[in-house]
């Protein structure tokens, strides 16, 4: 899909790119760079490259617009996204072209900035889509999210039977690591996938780290070995399976969550990023056709 949406009708929008790339580069070059007027945005040249930027910008934007009316008949959204991609991707030449690269601390160099801004975030949000989807198929094993946390209740409702035969210090260092058990969290955590998981060890009333489940698998581990009947062994060795088994599971939330997260937030930066890019453009043609 993703392949295809770059390759959509045999690279269409990227011959257009190419095309409107090498109109852009000859408007450029047409302009001479004699020392009287060197190439700028304000010669005829240059007027035209920047409409040309500005009608760009403002399609663009109404991307987000059209994948959301399912039912318009203005194209279809593979279509218009295979657009976005490569006529976002040669704005980048085309804004540079008609700037001439001279910059200030002034409103054009910050309508130019927050342009490559959003050209960059929509690059990074291309690489996700391209890239994540096959790992999160990987990741999940052929199970949504939904199956993994039902198998994840089920081990923990045995732990909780399978404990109760154990002494009363591992009932209560068991039971810690499951309700200590950490999924999700900040924003941070989640985009990280760090573990923010506890438990409470014996004789302590302060609960430490049981990042990937470690302390107790640990604890756990350590035990089998110094049990004193083969009925005990035996639930040292399930719990043991049990818990090795949530350790994997939860692992896989937390991948889940991590990928799911990297393929939604470069929204929240690229979408505030282009209304900015709006108003900056506006206020960038009000004072050049006011004051210039």
């Amino acid at each position: 899909m993703h392949t295809s949406l770059l390759a959509w009708r045999n690279f269409r929008y990227g011959k257009w790119a190419l095309l409107l790339g090498v109109i852009g580069i000859g408007l450029y070059l047409s302009q001479g760079g004699n020392a009287a007027q060197p190439p700028n945005g304000g010669t005829w040249q240059g007027y035209v490259l920047g409409t040309v930027g500005a009608l760009l910008i403002v399609w663009l934007s109404v991307l987000g617009v059209r994948k959301r009316r399912y039912s318009s008949a203005a194209g279809t959204v593979q279509g218009w996204t295979s657009a976005h991609v490569y006529l976002g991707a040669v704005l980048l030449l085309i804004g540079t072209l008609h700037s001439a690269a001279q910059v200030g601390w002034n409103v054009h160099t910050l309508a130019y900035a927050l342009m490559c801004l959003v050209i960059f975030s929509g690059f990074y949000g291309l690489y996700v889509y391209i890239h994540l989807p096959g790992h999160l198929a990987t990741n999940n094993a052929g199970k949504d999210r939904d199956a993994w946390l039902e198998e994840l209740a089920d081990l923990d409702s045995n732990i909780r039977d399978t404990v109760e035969s154990c002494d009363a210090e591992l009932q209560a260092m068991a039971l810690s690591a499951l309700d200590l058990t950490q999924l999700g969290g900040s924003t941070w955590q989640q985009l990280t996938a760090r573990d923010g998981s506890r438990i409470v060890l014996p004789g302590q009333s302060k609960a430490v780290s049981n990042a990937e489940q470690g302390i107790i698998v640990n604890a756990l581990s350590e035990r089998i070995p110094d049990a004193r009947k083969q009925s005990q062994a035996e639930v040292l060795n399930e719990l043991l399976a049990l818990f090795g088994r949530r350790r994997v599971i939860l692992h896989l939330l937390r991948q889940d969550v991590r990928l799911k997260g990297l393929l939604k937030v470069w929204l929240f930066v690229h979408i505030p990023l282009t209304i900015a890019l709006l108003v900056a453009l506006s206020i960038h043609i009000f004072s050049v056709f006011i004051y210039w």
